[in-house]
């Protein structure tokens, strides 16, 4: 390939050597740098990518893309001076990231010219929706891939997610698969850090969906405020050819300030084009269901097996964004009750298999911070169980103020707290349980602190009363434990059964 034809969308000042020259690869990461390669240097918060320049003229690099000036580089002038990169082109860039997804869309062949592209944004709410609409587009006969947070789904290969939006490389690469594979649409998470950090850069969706907006991600490393946080996420909207939004949300019209997208929207409002009426929620057989009407452009019955307000929005976003599609009413109907997502709002089928218990309902969820775990304690009390038990930790190494909130809230929302061990990393787990303890103690539900999270699970199943709904909350989808920088494997899954094992054998 020519590196004049990966530079083709790209703004850039040719600092030394030519651009009309084959290259053999595109990379960021030093490591992967081979003869022939072109090396985009991104300034990181941990490591600035210009550093290895030297490093990686000596593996061969035909070309080097750069964002800073040449007296700025550590030992650069020195380099150019001794011509000692005789045969390195340098390429000089106002923002690395965005050209280096630019270039990647160039590399790959424009894979997005093939495909009909969907991007879901939000606080809430994108990894369940994508599975709905994937599945949903599958079934009607449009074959979709999937990039989320808990994987990303080319055909019948699946692929560990390691971000929610991954770097703009990685994204183009999957879209070439996806189109090599046959696929004609894609559906994707796209975080407010993907955005801020243009990973989606050059993409214009075909269709963009907004499903709310709450207070997260704010810190050092992340958004510096909440307007930060929101300003990003409504650039998608700027990115985007149609853009679908939740009216529900008191942050719309900040979302939409600045959009260039026709505009179509959804939620209980009367004057939303996809809304939900006559909504109930019932709970059999350890499982909880949900059943509304759709109304507005679409009039037809929805059966969820999911619970609360969350999954409504969810299934109606969904429903909305597959009427673009002509879906007929049927295969939505049909489709979206069989919708599984990996730990979110995950029901395991316990009570039943367990011989002489109560019936009970066990979830999984994800909720990890005190947003999350309020908006689930929440819905679920709408269920009116016997008894309502959250199993939860906190990861170590990060904000202690987490453990008091989501404390607080478990003691307030839950009838009894079980606090264990999530991802103690580099923190003792009994430190961390202590915090939480103190957030539990002001308020006024019945508590009781497991460290082995094993045995955390295993008490809350044995201990299951008829009616309860017990809640093991932080992980979701993980399959690991982080320890002191090594990743231990534990499925939540694996937990449960080995729990309902002992019951039987007891």
């Amino acid at each position: 390939m020519i590196l004049a034809d990966v530079l083709e969308k790209t703004e850039y000042e040719l600092v030394k050597g030519k651009v009309n020259k084959e290259i053999t690869s595109l990379v960021y990461d030093s490591r992967k740098v081979k003869e022939g390669s072109v090396f985009v240097c991104i300034s990181g918060s941990i490591r600035d990518a210009h550093d290895f320049i030297p490093e990686v003229i000596g593996k061969g690099a035909a070309a080097i893309v750069i964002e800073k000036e040449v007296e700025e580089i550590n030992g650069l002038s020195k380099l150019l001076e001794m011509n000692s990169t005789a045969n390195v082109t340098f390429v000089k860039v106002k923002n690395a990231r965005s050209a280096l997804a630019r270039m990647s869309a160039a590399y790959f062949g424009h894979p997005t010219d093939d495909l009909i592209t969907i991007g879901i944004t939000g606080t809430k709410g994108k990894t369940t929706t994508t599975y709905m609409i994937k599945d949903i587009l599958d079934k009607a006969g449009i074959p979709t891939g999937l990039i989320g947070t808990v994987e990303i789904i080319i055909g019948d290969e699946i692929i560990h997610s390691g971000n929610t939006t991954p770097e703009s490389y990685s994204v183009q690469n999957y879209f070439r698969r996806m189109v090599d594979s046959g696929l004609k649409a894609v559906v994707m998470e796209v975080s407010s850090q993907g955005l801020m950090m243009n990973r989606v850069e050059g993409i214009t969706f075909d269709y963009g969906i907004f499903t709310n907006l709450e207070p997260d991600h704010i810190g050092e490393n992340e958004h510096k405020d909440f307007e930060d946080y929101m300003y990003w996420k409504s650039t998608l909207f700027q990115k985007c050819k149609t853009g679908i939004f939740n009216c529900d949300s008191e942050y719309l019209e900040g979302i939409l300030k600045g959009h260039t997208c026709t505009v179509e929207t959804f939620g209980l409002s009367e004057k939303a084009d996809y809304r939900a009426t006559d909504i109930s929620f019932l709970q059999k057989d350890g499982k909880l269901e949900t059943r509304y009407k759709v109304a507005g452009k679409r009039n037809f019955e929805v059966d969820l097996n999911m619970p609360g307000m969350f999954s409504v929005y969810n299934s109606l976003t969904a429903i909305a964004l597959c009427s673009h599609f002509n879906v007929p009413d049927e295969i939505i109907r049909k489709t979206l009750p069989n919708v599984y997502v990996k730990g979110r709002t995950e029901i395991v089928n316990v009570s039943s298999r367990i011989k002489g218990a109560p019936d009970f309902t066990v979830m999984i969820d994800y909720a990890h911070n005190a947003m999350a775990l309020e908006s689930l304690l929440t819905t679920l009390r709408a269920y009116k169980p016997k008894r309502l038990v959250s199993v939860f930790g906190c990861g170590g190494n990060r904000a202690k103020s987490r453990r008091f909130e989501m404390g607080e809230v478990s003691s307030r929302l839950s009838d009894l707290t079980i606090v264990t061990s999530d991802n103690p990393r580099f923190e003792e787990p009994e430190a961390i349980i202590a915090d939480i303890v103190t957030g539990v103690k002001k308020a006024d539900g019945k508590y009781i602190t497991i460290t082995d999270r094993r045995e955390a699970v295993k008490y809350a199943i044995k201990n299951a009363e008829q009616g309860d709904v017990i809640v093991i909350a932080g992980k979701g989808h993980e399959d690991y434990q982080e320890i002191r920088g090594a990743k231990y494997h534990m499925d939540e899954r694996e937990l449960i059964y080995d729990a309902i094992k002992e019951c039987n054998e007891a």
